[in-house]
C-alpha cells in the first residue's frame, strides 16, 4: 500500500477518533463542569500515551521534539479556550463552523506553501471537504453573521491549525513523547485557570467513563494524525482529519436520536465525493 493511501487511512482513523472523542466529551460536559472534563480527559490521554511509549520502548527524543510538542499543546489549548468562550458568548451556528473551517484551511495553505500544490483533483476534494465541514458543523443554518463575533472562532481555528502544523513536524522515530509533552503543557495551562474558576475539580463517578473515553479517543486521534502527516502530505492529512464532525454528528444521530438538518445530510454526501477526489494519486 502506497504512502498516499496509507496517509488517508491514518487520517480517517484520526477523524473517527476525534469525532468519537468530541461526542463523549460533549456528553460528559452536559453533566459535569467543563474544566474537570478537559483536565481529566487530557490526563487520561496522557497516561495512555505514556503507557504506550513505555511498552513500545520508544526512546526519549531530543529537546527540540519535546518543545515542539509543548508548543503544539499550548496552541491547541488556546484554541480550545477560544472555542468554548465563543460558544458560550456567540451563536453556535456561526462559531462552530467558522472554527472548523479555519482549523482546516490554515494548515492546508501552509502545507501547500511548504510542499507545493497537490493534484487538481485533490484540490477540488479539499474545497468540497471544507464545504462539507462547514455544513456538518452547523454552517448551513440561516444564522446572521456579525463580524465582531468572528474573532474568537477564528482564533480557535488558528490555534487548532497551529497544533496540526507543529505536531506534524516531530521526528517519525518517536511520536509519542512529543504528544505526551503536549498533554503536559495543556494541563499546565488549564489547571491554574480551573482552580480559580472552579471550586471542585473532581468529576462525579458516573461521568468518569465518558471522560476517560474522550481522553483515550483524543490521544488515539493525535497518534493517527501524526502518522498521517509524517508519511504523507500535511494538507491531505489535515483535510481528511477535519471531517471528524461527521463522526460526532453520526453518533449523535444514531445514539442520542438527534435530528439532522438537510444541510448536514448534504455534508455527508459531499464528504464521500471529497474523499474519492482526494484519494486520486
Amino acid at each position: 500500500m502506497g504512502s498516499h493511501f496509507l496517509s488517508i487511512i491514518y487520517g480517517l482513523g484520526a477523524a473517527v477518533s476525534f469525532g468519537a472523542g468530541d461526542f463523549a466529551g460533549g456528553i460528559a460536559t452536559k453533566k459535569c463542569p467543563l474544566f474537570p472534563v478537559i483536565i481529566f480527559s487530557q490526563l487520561t490521554g496522557g497516561l495512555m500515551l505514556f503507557g504506550l511509549a513505555f511498552i513500545s520502548g520508544q526512546t526519549l527524543p531530543g529537546l527540540y521534539d519535546l518543545l515542539l510538542g509543548c508548543f503544539a499543546g499550548i496552541c491547541g489549548t488556546i484554541g480550545l479556550a477560544c472555542l468554548y468562550k465563543g460558544l458560550s458568548t456567540g451563536k453556535m451556528g456561526v462559531v462552530a463552523p467558522v472554527a472548523a473551517v479555519v482549523s482546516a484551511l490554515f494548515p492546508v495553505i501552509v502545507g501547500i506553501f511548504i510542499q507545493g500544490l497537490p493534484a487538481m483533483m485533490q484540490l477540488a476534494g479539499f474545497v468540497l471537504a471544507i464545504i462539507a465541514v462547514w455544513l456538518l458543523s452547523g454552517g448551513g443554518a440561516k444564522t446572521p453573521i456579525i463580524f465582531s463575533e468572528l474573532k474568537l472562532p477564528i482564533a480557535a481555528g488558528f490555534g487548532f491549525g497551529m497544533f496540526f502544523i507543529i505536531i506534524s513536524q516531530v521526528s517519525t522515530d518517536s511520536i509519542l513523547w512529543p504528544l505526551i509533552s503536549a498533554r503536559i503543557a495543556s494541563i499546565a495551562l488549564f489547571l491554574p485557570i480551573a482552580k480559580i474558576t472552579q471550586k471542585n475539580l473532581i468529576p462525579s463517578k458516573e461521568n468518569f467513563p465518558m471522560i476517560i473515553l474522550a481522553g483515550v479517543c483524543d490521544a488515539v486521534g493525535n497518534i493517527f494524525f501524526v502518522l498521517a502527516a509524517t508519511i504523507g502530505r500535511l494538507d491531505i492529512s489535515v483535510v481528511v482529519t477535519s471531517i471528524y464532525p461527521a463522526i460526532t454528528v453520526l453518533l449523535a444521530w444514531s445514539i442520542l436520536k438527534e435530528k439532522l438538518t438537510k444541510a448536514q445530510w448534504r455534508g455527508f454526501w459531499i464528504i464521500l465525493l471529497a474523499l474519492i477526489l482526494i484519494a486520486q494519486n
